[in-house]
């Protein structure tokens, strides 16, 4: 039996409850950041127009870790894809956290999203710093035919998928030319490290930005995604350009969005989410869903003119 004055073990639950506050801090995955999802409504809160011809897609990123917070964003994209028919998903990187086995890639990628995988729906991968680029790039499920870096065409839109982790001069002068030769209406650009963020852990890669906007601003690319930080955020243009970021699609990092920046337009760092988009014409509409079900960001972008570049 122990009595009230028993000191057992104090010390150590002293530390535990000293150091607890930093380890929800810096490590994303504890007990402690996860926002309980609420039922899903019984038919999906669709903010998208569903225009005929146009062409509609999901984003995440930071997705990859097989625990039940990636398979519940993805019951959420499943119960969208069923309204919203999209045909297929941007990666903003960090597909696959830990290890890379066969049995990794069916556990973190295959079984969370088995439904669209089996509807047809394509995904298309860009590197992160978690990921084995030799493996990835060779999956077939991902889309990247043996490249680090690709672009591929939807319609009116191109898309320019970055490896960002090795902004190497030939993959500049390859980027600037294929910007140079696209007859696309839309230009949009995604890779994992951002070139804006409010998100405090990791920050802006700064010598990425100084690499990548002349290009962007020269070649009119029109919108922008990244990861890398476990947070939602539409921020504001930048030099014209739209941003968003969309790195909490497996991962979280709670409470890591610095309230003295002013770039943000919505954030969102307590639950995990994932992005619809629709472009028809010249008009860019998205939706951002948390696993909960809830939108918490939604609106209408309209193409920039070259004198708003």
């Amino acid at each position: 039996m122990r009595f009230l004055n028993e000191k057992v073990h104090t010390p150590m639950r002293y530390t535990q409850l000293l150091f607890l506050p930093l380890l929800l801090a810096f490590y994303p995955g504890l007990p402690g950041d996860e926002t309980p999802p609420a039922q899903p409504e019984a038919k999906p809160d669709i903010r998208l127009p569903l225009k005929d011809g146009s062409v509609r897609w999901a984003v995440i990123g930071d997705n990859g870790t097989g625990e039940r917070p990636e398979l519940e964003v993805a019951n959420q994209m499943q119960r969208y894809w069923s309204v919203v028919k999209f045909d297929f998903v941007t990666m903003d990187g960090d597909n696959i956290y830990g290890g890379h086995s066969p049995r990794d890639f069916q556990v973190k990628f295959e079984e969370p999203y088995k439904i669209l995988l089996d509807e047809n729906v394509k995904f298309y991968a860009s590197l992160g710093n978690h990921d084995d680029p030799q493996l990835e790039i060779n999956y077939k499920p991902y889309s990247m035919g043996g490249n680090r870096y690709y672009t591929f065409q939807k319609k009116n839109v191109q898309f320019f998928v970055l490896d960002s982790n090795y902004m190497t001069p030939q993959q500049l002068s390859w980027l600037e030319d294929k910007l140079k030769s696209s007859n696309a209406k839309w230009k949009i650009a995604y890779f994992h490290h951002p070139l804006f963020t409010c998100a405090k852990f990791h920050g802006p890669d700064i010598d990425l930005r100084n690499q990548l906007m002349p290009l962007f601003t020269k070649y009119g690319v029109n919108a922008v995604w990244s990861g890398h930080e476990h947070v939602y955020e539409h921020l504001k243009p930048q030099q014209g350009i739209y941003f968003f970021l969309e790195g909490e699609s497996g991962e979280l990092r709670y409470h890591n969005i610095r309230s003295s920046c002013d770039l943000d337009l919505v954030k969102l760092d307590t639950d995990r989410s994932f992005m619809l988009v629709e472009v028809d014409g010249d008009q860019m509409y998205f939706q951002t869903i948390a696993r909960s079900g809830q939108t918490i960001d939604s609106g209408q972008l309209t193409l920039q003119t070259a004198n708003q570049k």
